[in-house]
Formats: structure tokens, sequence, C-alpha cells
């Protein structure tokens, strides 16, 4: 397995990697009343988009086979699920610096999960923040915090850096209010 980081993903690889994101997240798209998964022309449009790193995962045997992909950035405007006012105004300094990284999202196939390509983006990702000086953010919907998502992150950047702190910043709940029958 390698890790490439592009700017662009290629069209050839373009379809293999929406199979990939559709494959990781579908169920989301059921489980979560918020929208989490991106329509394909958002997706096409962050693919395209020099602004955003994407991590891919490659199997040496099949290069245009993506195992993994995720996306990273500090331009938050290229993100379509995020606010990036919300950002602008909690942080101001942060962000007029664009300090303040965002992963979109990380989608591994389910046969390579174990396989240490978790442990290696996320280490890549955190030392573009340390070096920053700046934060990272990502959204976790409740069914992936369930699933100890937040817990993989959090052990993975303190094996990296012992004094990392994490905070929860943001949480939406849905209320459903119902007649009786």
């Amino acid at each position: 397995m390698t890790i490439t980081v592009d700017r662009v993903i290629a069209a050839k690889r373009i379809e293999s990697a929406w199979r990939l994101y559709n494959r990781a997240f579908d169920e989301l798209r059921r489980t979560a009343v918020q929208r989490h998964v991106m329509h394909r022309n958002e997706f096409d449009d962050v693919m395209a988009d020099d602004r955003v790193w994407k991590y891919r995962g490659i199997d040496e045997s099949d290069p245009d086979a993506i195992i993994g992909l995720a996306t990273f950035t500090n331009e938050l405007s290229t993100m379509p699920l995020i606010s990036p006012d919300f950002f602008a105004h909690r942080w101001p300094e942060l962000y007029s610096g664009r300090k303040i990284w965002y992963i979109g999202f990380f989608a591994i196939d389910p046969d390579h999960r174990g396989s240490g390509i978790f442990e290696e983006v996320i280490a890549h990702m955190w030392e573009q923040v340390c070096e920053s000086e700046g934060v990272a953010m990502l959204d976790i919907c409740r069914r992936n915090e369930r699933l100890g998502l937040p817990i993989a992150i959090h052990q993975t950047l303190l094996a990296l850096t012992p004094k990392m702190t994490a905070t929860r910043v943001d949480e939406q709940t849905y209320w459903l209010y119902e007649p009786p029958p």
C-alpha cells in the first residue's frame, strides 16, 4: 500500500474514487438526519479543486484502484457541507491566517481497514496542522462516534503529540414531535 497526496484526482480515477466514497458513506444517507454525503457534482468539484489535498491510498498491484481517500484543506470555502462563517466568527485570526484545517472525509475500503492507512494519513495531516501552528477539525456524526472514530483519532494524535487536546465545538440533535393517535 502506498499513500499519495494529490491536488487534483485525475479523470481516469474519478469513478474509482466515487465508488469508494459511496461504499464508505452510503449508509449515512439513511442513518443521519443532516446530510453528510456529498452529491456527485459536489464530489467532482472537490476532487478537481487544487486547494483541497486528496490523500489517496493505492495498492501497488493496481495504481488506479483507490483503497483509501481523504480530503484535507485550509480553504474552508471548498467544503460544501460546512459553514466557513462559523469558523471566521469563532476563530477570526486562525481563519484569516488559513490555519484552520478541515478533514472533509476519510474513506477506507473495508478490506483495507487495519492496514495502517488511517494512522499514516492522520499523521501527515497532523504534521501540516502543527507546522502551520493551526488547528484541525472534522465532523463526526453520532453513528461514527458510537463506532469509536473520535477515540481512534484522539489516540493517534496523542501518540504523535502527547499534550494535544480535543474539544467538541458543536453538536446538533433532531427532535420529532408527534400528536397522539
